[in-house]
Order: structure tokens, then sequence, then C-alpha cells
């Protein structure tokens, strides 16, 4: 049986951060907070987009991936929270939604 739910995608850079914070893991804690049903952050090996490319290699380590935090749940429940997630991504990530079909 296939139910309707939203796919709410963030894409930003590992080591953005927001009050002193990693935007990831404060993206995460505040997800488990409001018992969102589950989320995934994925980190890429290079990017680029608005604020430029997204890797800085040092000596062989990278820096400053980009990353992909995706999180699927019922509109109803991610709908409220867009303004919060807004205010921490701030003009550093971007934000989309659609609908998916969960099996």
């Amino acid at each position: 049986m296939r139910m309707k739910m939203m796919c709410l995608t963030i894409r930003i850079k590992r080591n953005d951060e927001f009050k002193h914070k990693r935007v990831n893991k404060l993206i995460i804690d505040f997800l488990m907070k409001n018992k969102i049903s589950g989320a995934t952050v994925w980190t890429g090996v290079d990017g680029f987009g608005k604020r430029r490319r997204s890797t800085i290699t040092l000596e062989g380590i990278t820096i400053n991936m980009p990353m992909i935090i995706e999180i699927i749940d019922e509109k109803s429940k991610l709908e409220p929270l867009l303004p919060e997630l807004k205010m921490i991504i701030d003009d550093n990530g971007l934000v989309t939604i659609h609908e998916v079909d969960v099996i």
C-alpha cells in the first residue's frame, strides 16, 4: 500500500554554523525534538552553488563538503517546522519540498 508523504531536502555545507553550532547537528536535534519520523544526512564529495564550490582539499583532506539532509514525513508535521528551519539555514542553504509515495 502506498502513502503520500512529503520529502524535505536541505542542501548546506558541512561547516555551516548558526549561533556557533553546526547547522546539520542543529537540524537533526530540532527534527528529533519535533518527533519527525526520520532524516538522513548525506555528505557529498564535490558541488557548487550560489556560494561557489563546496570543496576545499588540503593535503588530501577534503573539508566543507556539500551536505544534504533528507526528511520524509507527513505534510502536516513538516509544514509548521519550515519557518524555524529556514531561520537556522538562513541564506546558507537551499530547501526543497516535494510529494513522495512511500511503500
